[in-house]
């Protein structure tokens, strides 16, 4: 009788364990899947900045065959040009 009683608490424990697990520290309420209290807690990603263009390699490619060079595999990638900054005009003195 004892085993057969240890048998069902340990079932009914394996569950609620397995429930608790499959919750996940979200909380929904409201409507809402909102994150856990501690989310503040956690370190913040970073995510490094896009290249302009992010296809380098096509983008030589093009630049090259614009130019009338052969396009060699394999090669570096050269370094884009920035564009140029304007230069303002100097202000012109207020007449008088």
């Amino acid at each position: 009788m004892k085993t057969l009683r240890r048998w069902r608490h340990g079932c009914v424990m394996g569950l609620g364990l397995a429930l608790a697990a499959a919750t996940g520290c979200q909380t929904w309420t409201s409507g809402m899947t909102l994150p856990s209290g501690r989310y503040l807690q956690h370190p913040p990603q970073y995510f490094a900045d896009s290249p302009p263009y992010p296809l380098t390699r096509e983008l030589a490619s093009m630049e090259a065959a614009a130019a009338g060079q052969a396009v060699v595999p394999g090669a570096p990638v050269p370094a884009p040009v920035p564009a140029p900054v304007p230069v303002p005009a100097p202000p012109q003195p207020a007449p008088r």
